[in-house]
């Protein structure tokens, strides 16, 4: 995934930069960076690899060198940013969450303008240049930027430090997410407002899908409208958001518990208590325990000194090394008890199957799992909120394929809660993971707990809709 924070003041930000992005950590494990523009110093960057270290005991020995009254930083789970720019623009750098499908095939157009790519990461190419790129070939910013919304096929936030503001840009549907702060003669954009409060921010407003504004210590500049539509991933509450954080004005942890207590209230089970897997199914069991009546325990603690989240690791031994060693059961508690587990969902299914072997041998009689979101039956080509390479990497899919001898066919049938071919699925899923027993939550209920209408949440992962960018770009424009 990947997160980012830039602030702008009429005093040094330094300090606001370095603790706002440090605040976005939990959506990234990989590569993270650093960097403040002053008038007389010109820019000062700093990018780390985060993937063995902590994004502060990176950056917090370095802070001195950093002088200026703006700056940006950006978590990435892609490529070593702030891509640094020198340009008929002027000088800038830039910041993206993205996810860029057909880099390939832009690059190769790029290439044969007579353009040239200087950043590599793992040999391949940059993305956040290849952002920078574009938006070098329109005439100004907001020219270039609306290249990138044409271009690029996936999704693309971005700010951009400029010598005169930051400018935020957020994706065209609006699928991740860009939100204001405010504070006594500074401004503040991040993808997190859990960053805002103990920096003193309150927060002012999200950006529309495809706004485009620049900031300055003395206020907010509209550079481009917003556009009529909107896809915001609602994955963001589900899932990666962290609970303190809003979208839209909605709470992630107020999502995760009123989603939770749908659940609860329909479901009969009989349990002698409830536990959220820590961290993102916490929510959705307090929701559950209060919704089904059944007291809430924590019956797996998470040991959070040293171990991160462990959705990123592109090696299968280490995810699973990592999702082991970090989740510690309590077996005073699930000794002779039959429990509800509560996740945020299942992608492959190893951590939930490694969990459930580790609570039957903690003494558990049932492991009743209830999943916050609907089966994962389509791969998001939209945001990067997993490591799978492959939709076929999804439990879902080599069910089906196993079923069906072809991996998608039928696969709105499996896709629709309540249809013979769904309920086979998730009962092969519970068989294959060990569970007494297992249930999932709805599209209806995501989007009844969201509060937002049906058209304006991408629910693609699980019902395979959903627009790409580019193309309500091209629609909207054609419109017009």
């Amino acid at each position: 995934m990947g997160g980012f924070f830039g602030s702008i003041s009429k005093r040094p930000c330094v300090n606001d930069v370095f603790y706002g992005t440090d605040y976005n950590s939990h959506l990234g494990t990989k590569r993270a960076g650093i960097i403040t523009y002053d008038s007389e110093q010109g820019f000062s960057r700093k990018i780390h690899s985060i993937e063995s270290n902590y994004f502060r005991s990176k950056f917090e020995p370095e802070l001195d060198e950093f002088i200026g009254n703006q700056g940006i930083g950006v978590i990435s789970d892609t490529d070593p940013q702030p891509i640094v720019v020198n340009s008929h623009l002027g000088r800038y750098a830039v910041v993206t969450v993205a996810k860029i499908n057909n880099i390939r095939e832009i690059a190769d157009e790029l290439l044969q303008q007579r353009m040239h790519f200087s950043e590599l990461s793992a040999n391949n190419i940059n993305q956040t240049e290849l952002v920078a790129l574009l938006i070098n070939m329109g005439q100004t910013y907001v020219d270039g930027i609306n290249l990138v919304y044409r271009k690029i096929k996936g999704s693309c936030s971005m700010l951009i430090l400029t010598e005169d503001g930051i400018i935020a840009a957020r994706d065209y549907l609006g699928r991740t997410p860009i939100i204001i702060g405010e504070k006594d003669g500074a401004y503040a954009a991040t993808s997190e407002t859990c960053a805002f409060p103990n920096l003193g921010y309150h927060r002012l407003r999200d950006l529309g899908p495809g706004e485009i504004v620049r900031l300055r210590a003395d206020g907010v500049e509209v550079m481009q409208q917003a556009a009529s539509r909107q896809q915001i991933c609602s994955f963001l509450w589900v899932y990666y958001g962290f609970p303190a954080s809003e979208y839209l004005g909605i709470n992630a942890e107020d999502m995760r518990e009123h989603c939770g207590r749908i659940m609860g209230q329909d479901d009969k089970q009989i349990a002698d208590c409830v536990c959220g897997i820590p961290d993102s199914g916490v929510g959705f069991a307090l929701g559950y325990a209060e919704g089904n009546g059944i007291p809430y325990r924590r019956a797996v603690l998470k040991y959070t000194p040293t171990w991160p989240r462990s959705f990123t690791p592109g090696n299968q031994s280490r995810r699973a090394l990592v999702a082991k060693m970090k989740l510690i059961p309590n077996r005073a508690i699930l000794e002779g008890k039959n429990v509800v587990f509560c996740d945020d969902s299942i992608v492959r299914g190893t951590q939930l199957r490694d969990n459930v072997c580790t609570f039957f041998e903690g003494g558990v009689l049932g492991v009743h799992a209830r999943i916050s979101c609907p089966p994962l039956v389509f791969g998001c080509p939209f945001i990067g909120f997993t490591s799978s390479k492959s939709d076929m990497e999804l439990i879902t899919r080599q069910i089906i394929r196993d079923f069906e001898g072809e991996d998608a066919k039928n696969i709105e049938r499996y896709a629709t809660t309540g249809t013979p071919e769904y309920e086979r699925m998730v009962n092969e899923i519970a068989r294959r993971l060990g569970l007494t027993t297992l249930k999932f939550s709805t599209i209806e209920a995501i989007v009844e707990s969201i509060g937002l209408p049906k058209d304006q949440i991408c629910t693609h992962c699980f019902d395979g809709s959903g627009m790409c960018p580019a193309e309500a770009y091209a629609r909207d424009h054609t419109e017009k």
